[in-house]
């Protein structure tokens, strides 16, 4: 039997394009070294249907973070091209990406999420403090401001107006952070995140080397069950396939949803990755098992250069 071709993906045009090529590059050693696989790596910029129609592979395993590789705009370009690809749908993509669309269904189906407002330029806030100023579609931590006076507010906005087309304000949740992986609808082990910065930002997902992870850390049963609960209904509402990962904060409370990334960081300090392994599914394994679940799926239904499929994915309408 011939090697299944594989076009894996990685850089895009957004914020994370550092730690998606790091994710890439992964992927694509992961594959290759499991064996049964020929791997193309593709770094690319924006990229339209045409476009990827002139690269290689039977199957497209993208591995891009941020609001065109990871919330819609390429894949939809996957869509119409017509190959296998691991991930969501564009509209699952497109919720997920959006903090304030994935906290709505958050609050429909009863799940607890922090009050949260879009900011416009030019108006008040109207959120008590503390809070916590971020771009609505964006990932990793970036731009995330943790504002206690209103002086914080106000230079937290003029900072990142400019650079973000979309900001939101959400209630700052203070307590324990819990991360919940889903891998083909299985939910992994949870991950404590113990920061030593004042939270978990860019630098201590990626770079610093002093943060801890606690696997299967100790939680009230009701906290665990609550947090499985939120992270099966919304990976299902929303309408995500393949993986995600759900982060969550924990107080006296209980759990409290954040958001949901459709194509979460697989770099080896990755969260994913660290849960899979910890529940027995070795890092080359999941890819391999991603991709080949890709081709089973799709095979018989699409065919390269074929109409994409219009049908709804579940909850996407509920918006």
């Amino acid at each position: 039997m011939s090697d299944v071709s594989v076009l894996v993906l990685m850089g895009g045009p957004d914020a994370e394009r550092e730690i998606s090529l790091r994710s890439g590059a992964m992927v694509a050693a992961a594959l290759r070294e499991i064996g049964g696989f020929t791997v193309h790596e593709q770094v690319i910029d924006r990229v339209t249907a045409s476009e990827l129609g002139t690269m290689p592979g039977d199957v497209i395993f993208p591995v891009l973070h941020g609001p065109f590789g990871e919330g819609g705009p390429l894949q939809d370009a996957m869509e119409a091209d017509g190959r296998p690809y691991v991930g969501s749908r564009p509209r699952a993509a497109r919720v997920s990406m959006d903090k304030i669309a994935s906290k709505l269904f958050a609050r429909a189906a009863g799940i607890r999420t922090p009050p949260a407002r879009v900011l416009t330029a030019g108006e008040p806030c109207d959120l008590p403090l503390p809070l916590v100023v971020k771009p609505v579609d964006d990932g990793s931590s970036v731009g995330v401001r943790r504002c206690f006076t209103e002086e914080q507010v106000a230079a937290a906005r003029s900072e990142l107006e400019p650079r973000f087309p979309r900001l939101m304000a959400e209630r700052l949740i203070t307590g324990r952070e819990i991360t919940a992986g889903v891998v083909e609808r299985e939910l992994l082990p949870l991950i404590e995140v113990v920061s030593a910065g004042e939270f978990f930002d860019y630098d201590a997902k990626y770079e610093r080397s002093d943060t801890q992870y606690i696997l299967d850390p100790e939680l009230p049963d009701a906290v665990k069950e609550e947090i499985a609960h939120a992270s099966r209904m919304l990976y299902e509402r929303i309408g995500c396939r393949d993986l995600a990962r759900l982060d969550f904060m924990v107080d006296s409370d209980g759990a409290w949803f954040l958001e949901i990334n459709s194509m979460p960081g697989l770099t080896d300090h990755s969260l994913v990755p660290k849960a899979a392994a910890h529940a027995g599914l070795a890092f080359p394994d999941m890819c391999a098992r991603l991709t080949r679940r890709s081709i089973a799926r799709m095979k018989g239904t699409h065919r390269r250069g074929a109409k994409a499929a219009t049908a709804p994915i579940a909850g996407e309408d509920s918006l």
